[in-house]
């Protein structure tokens, strides 16, 4: 059975939470890469940029619906997910645009888990730990290779 070792990409391309957001989409495009993890200063995770996390940067603002009762106003959505949008939309860091606490996988996760996650979570870049620390990335791209492999 693949698992995670056997087709993941080592040694791969990383981002610091202060890296500029143009370099990383500069980087997705150029390396042809849907995410790039990003590391502390330490070499830990903190984080993963995407391409949906950039593009999420042109999409327009969901103003929070309310409305009024006794002259109070009661929010019909949560201002929270207001602020991490507005946050998101205006990020001129890979730290306010990237996903914080990224799903995670070891070097023995079945290439089946893979799939998995990639198809019911829509998560495309796996960061893959080893005694807490960053060895690889699987995406999109590893396993479709596998079905290359084995046609």
């Amino acid at each position: 059975m693949l698992t995670a070792k056997d087709i993941m990409t080592s040694g791969a391309l990383t981002l610091t939470p202060d890296s500029e957001v143009a370099l990383a989409a500069k980087l997705l495009l150029e390396k042809h890469l849907n995410g790039v993890p990003v590391v502390d200063s330490n070499g830990d995770l903190v984080g993963v940029i995407c391409q949906s996390d950039l593009v999420a940067q042109q999409k327009s603002i969901s103003v929070p619906s309310f409305f009024t009762i006794l002259d109070g106003f009661i929010s019909l959505s949560s201002s929270d997910d207001f602020e991490k949008e507005i946050t998101k939309i205006s990020a001129t860091k890979v730290k306010q645009a990237m996903t914080p606490n990224p799903v995670t996988i070891t070097p023995e996760t079945s290439i089946e888990k893979i799939a998995d996650l990639m198809v019911e979570k829509k998560l495309y870049t796996l960061p893959v730990l080893e005694n807490g620390k960053l060895i690889g990335v699987v995406g999109k791209e590893d396993v479709l290779k596998v079905l290359t492999k084995s046609s």
